[in-house]
């Protein structure tokens, strides 16, 4: 009977090239994730409807608290942040993800019914990338997160 030789595939000559751990290949093929910040229900609905349709993955929270758990937590590629909710406001909250070193990366864009020039300096000045007036135009907004993101 002839001898038949096989050879078994292994990666193992292979692994030491290999740039980026298989655990990263997941995290880069999953689409970017934007925490909603909102107390006003129909503001996150509306928000998270529009961005999952354009293909991101989205957290919502009620309150600042909850928002900075999801933040620290989960690590959201950006933030939509309104200025106004219970517990800890946008703009404390802002400060905080800003002032610690695991999340002053993460871009901000900050949604608020207030639209005076003092509220604009004020977010710049906490570390907001962007500021939108309510009521959001939909498309206006997903061109800011695509911008801030790079899609």
């Amino acid at each position: 009977m002839p001898q038949t030789s096989s050879t078994a595939l292994s990666f193992s000559d292979a692994e030491a090239g290999l740039s980026w751990p298989v655990g990263d290949w997941a995290a880069a093929l999953e689409p970017p994730t934007v925490l909603i910040a909102d107390d006003d229900e129909n503001i996150r609905d509306l928000i998270g409807t529009r961005l999952r349709a354009a293909g991101y993955r989205t957290l919502e929270a009620a309150d600042g608290r909850t928002a900075m758990a999801l933040a620290v937590g989960e690590r959201p590629a950006l933030v939509l942040l309104d200025v106004c909710m219970p517990g800890l406001d946008g703009l404390g909250f802002c400060y905080e993800l800003h002032s610690s070193p695991q999340t002053a990366h993460l871009p901000v864009i900050f949604i608020s019914g207030r639209a005076e020039p003092a509220d604009l300096d004020l977010a710049r000045v906490v570390g907001a990338e962007d500021y939108l007036v309510k009521p959001l135009d939909p498309a206006e907004l997903l061109r800011r997160v695509q911008r801030l993101l790079g899609h």
